[in-house]
């Protein structure tokens, strides 16, 4: 018994070794990211779930966590690896369709570059989308919450893509082909994949403008249509303490009854933040919705979804891996689609902060 004690306690000890000079070497990295936030909505739902086209910060009157993630990642100079495991009530949220095998995984990703001259890389597993300006990751955006955009097309998509970025670095363009719209798990009635690109153009450092799509089956009603959408938004740096997103998506899709007929929707939103000092900085958001026959977002009458919404919040970087956000933040329509206790009001209107660690 003894013996074989000693001898694990060597093999732990030699792969802890291993493990350690690989993360020493620089090839292998260990990185984490978790978000707590508390948000108070003042239609006080009952069941204390927010409205639920919302899929981040989506717990009312309690403190939670809407991220927590671990991510161990390779890189040399032509392999690239990730996996990056996740919980919280984004997790939850954005996965509720998947197969629970799948509902912890935030990026699972083997890279390969196809030559040593090209700067050109095939990726395949579990990624983030290449749709829209903002991610999973929330110190990486400008607000503390996401933009109805983000919201309502794909955080991550899974399959197959190609990016090549040119020697000078002003392009970048790229090829996706994905099991689905947001799915790891292609189900009944799904039978064809999706297909999307992405394109951007980097003039100068102080500019960029960006074009991507997604086309492909979704399940409505019982039956598969065929959905077709694109993302534009253009990152303006105006000065060195102000930086600015103009965003628009539009979007079609068969109706399920008469193929030849199309629902549109579309969003435009203007995002800016504003730099105070290295450790306070001010964002804020305008953003318009309208999906009147509600292809994405389904309201309580489902009689059309229309909302005007608008956000402000204070960032404190407290240390170079901890960020303190506040936001406040509101809609307001012309129709009643938000529940306050027993009643349909046109407006939402909450306020909350999220304290956020990033290991990199």
């Amino acid at each position: 018994m003894k013996k074989y004690l000693l001898n694990t306690f060597v093999c732990v000890c030699l792969s802890y070794t291993g493990f350690s000079q690989l993360l020493d070497s620089g090839n292998l990295k260990l990185n984490g990211y978790l978000e707590t936030y508390y948000i108070y909505d003042f239609n006080e739902p009952v069941t204390n779930d927010r409205p639920d086209f919302f899929y981040s910060f989506d717990r009312h009157n309690e403190i939670n966590i809407n991220l927590g993630a671990i991510m161990l990642s390779y890189e040399s100079e032509r392999i690239k690896s990730k996996i990056a495991l996740m919980s919280g009530t984004y997790a939850r949220a954005n996965l509720a369709h998947e197969p629970s095998i799948y509902r912890s995984i935030l990026e699972a990703t083997i890279s390969y570059k196809l030559s040593e001259k090209s700067n050109t890389w095939v990726t395949a597993g579990v990624f983030p989308s290449h749709i829209g300006f903002e991610s999973a990751i929330g110190a990486d955006c400008f607000n503390m919450t996401r933009s109805l955009m983000a919201e309502s097309s794909p955080y991550y998509l899974a399959g197959a893509k190609i990016n090549h970025t040119t020697k000078n670095e002003k392009w970048e363009v790229g090829l996706t082909v994905a099991n689905g719209w947001q799915r790891i798990h292609r189900s009944e009635p799904l039978e064809s994949i999706g297909v999307g690109h992405n394109l951007s153009y980097m003039p100068t450092d102080k500019l960029s403008l960006n074009s991507n799509s997604y086309v492909g089956e979704v399940a409505r009603d019982s039956s598969a249509v065929m959905r077709y959408f694109h993302d534009f938004y253009s990152e303006i740096k105006l000065s060195n303490s102000m930086d600015i997103i103009l965003g628009f998506d539009i979007g079609a899709q068969q109706s399920s009854i008469n193929r030849d007929e199309y629902f549109f929707w579309y969003t435009p939103a203007v995002i800016a933040r504003y730099k105070i000092s290295e450790k306070l900085r001010l964002g804020g958001r305008l953003e318009y919705y309208d999906d009147p026959d509600e292809v994405i977002i389904t309201s309580i009458e489902q009689n059309g979804f229309s909302v005007f919404g608008g956000s402000l919040n204070l960032d404190v970087q407290l240390s170079d891996r901890l960020l303190f956000r506040t936001e406040a933040r509101g809609f307001l329509s012309e129709k009643f689609i938000f529940r306050q206790d027993n009643l349909l009001v046109n407006y939402n209107f909450f306020i909350g902060s999220s304290l956020s660690f990033k290991l990199e």
